[in-house]
């Protein structure tokens, strides 16, 4: 883990050295002007500097409006998005066209988001229309950042707020860095997922402060080598692996960890969650470590009946088969009497689960309580409360 980390900063350093010696275009110079639309003035300058090896785009201070906008790759070179404004989404679903992006970002290598900024999705009126809770096969509403197949780049210090749908989503991203992100949403705000993960690997968190109306973080399918360290999660439902099993043909995940973070005042702590009746999958190698909960319910939880609002069939189990999962070190306090949840398939039992020096207090006063269904985790240390006995 340090050697991966040593790698990953002396890239970082050459990034950011590389983008800083190269050539700025300013979206001034082509027409931007603050509390106007600088969809066109972006785009036109994204194409100037994409053109050359070393380039920063600038979005200085102030308020910007911006309509959706891909900023495609490959480039030349290394390119940095350096947002130091505030970019504002319309406010209306119909002006995405269908789209399900407000900025995407799209086959860039070495790709620098950065500047202290606000991507301001303006999705007050967009989850008044958000009907997912009742419909399945709901339409999806557009995100605030879409990165999709970025290599090797860093996104630091920015923040992406009120999105309509999922904040920011990967899929298919490959050595990709988050630094001192900040994503804020109200917690009655519909699926406004802090970051969604998907089919991505080598993928860092670190040092973000969450707060959404859905999971702070959640990992989907075909994902591996994830670290999450550092992070401030609440309000939200946690941080989940998962779901899984919705869909065929998914691709297994391995090698999950969420190290160091804090929740607070969330629906879940750190859940892995996969639906019943589910295609055959796999999910290995996830560990949860030195993680303090303040008022969290369900802060241990595997949930392989996951159905939100009964949109599926209990009839059989998960197919999902979870193997090789720790939960080390986790305190602090429960809103829910019952602290530790697993809930595993009995067509694939849970296998090889540890629990170790666990101390979880119910806010309420009282003992904690656990519940363990088709598996025998292995406990070590201290046992706050009792696992599976």
């Amino acid at each position: 883990m340090g050697k991966n980390f040593s790698i990953a900063t002396v890239s970082l350093l050459l990034l950011l050295a590389s983008t800083n010696a190269g050539q700025v275009f300013d979206v001034k110079s082509y027409g931007a002007k603050p509390n106007g639309d600088i969809t066109q003035a972006l785009t036109q300058a994204w194409k100037a500097a994409c053109a050359v090896a070393g380039s920063k785009v600038v979005i200085s201070t102030g308020a910007y409006e911006l309509g959706p906008v891909t900023l495609l790759g490959p480039c030349k070179g290394a390119i940095e998005f350096n947002l130091q404004g505030t970019l504002q989404s319309p406010s209306d679903v119909e002006s995405f066209k269908g789209k399900d992006g407000w900025v995407i970002f799209e086959k860039i290598d070495s790709l620098t988001v950065s500047g202290g900024g606000v991507f301001d999705g303006k999705g007050q009126t967009a989850w008044q229309k958000n009907n997912c809770a009742k419909e399945s096969n709901c339409d999806k509403l557009p995100m605030n950042i879409r990165f999709n197949f970025i290599t090797n780049s860093i996104v630091q210090d920015i923040t992406s707020k009120d999105s309509k749908f999922f904040h920011i989503n990967l899929l298919e991203c490959k050595n990709l860095q988050f630094q001192h992100v900040t994503i804020t949403a109200p917690a009655d705000s519909p699926n406004t997922d802090g970051i969604h993960i998907g089919r991505s690997s080598q993928i860092n968190i670190t040092n973000a402060n969450i707060g959404t109306g859905d999971d702070c973080i959640s990992i989907g399918d075909g994902n591996h080598d994830i670290t999450i360290n550092q992070v401030t999660c609440g309000p939200g439902h946690g941080i989940s692996v998962g779901s899984l099993g919705k869909y065929e043909n998914e691709q297994p995940v391995s090698g999950i960890r969420v190290i160091g973070s804090t929740f607070i005042n969330t629906d879940n702590g750190v859940r892995i969650k996969t639906w019943p009746a589910s295609p055959v999958g796999t999910a290995s190698d996830m560990h949860f470590e030195n993680i303090t909960m303040k008022n969290v319910a369900n802060p241990i939880l595997i949930d392989q009946n996951y159905c939100p609002n009964k949109q599926c069939s209990n009839e059989s189990p998960s197919k999902v088969k979870i193997s090789n999962v720790s939960f080390k070190d986790i305190r602090g306090t429960s809103s829910t009497q019952e602290a530790v949840k697993f809930i595993c398939s009995k067509s694939v039992p849970c296998q090889q689960v540890v629990v170790a020096d666990i101390d979880l207090t119910y806010k309420e006063g009282g003992s904690t309580t656990s519940t363990c269904v088709n598996v025998q985790p292995t406990t070590l240390g201290k046992q706050n409360p009792p696992t599976c006995t």
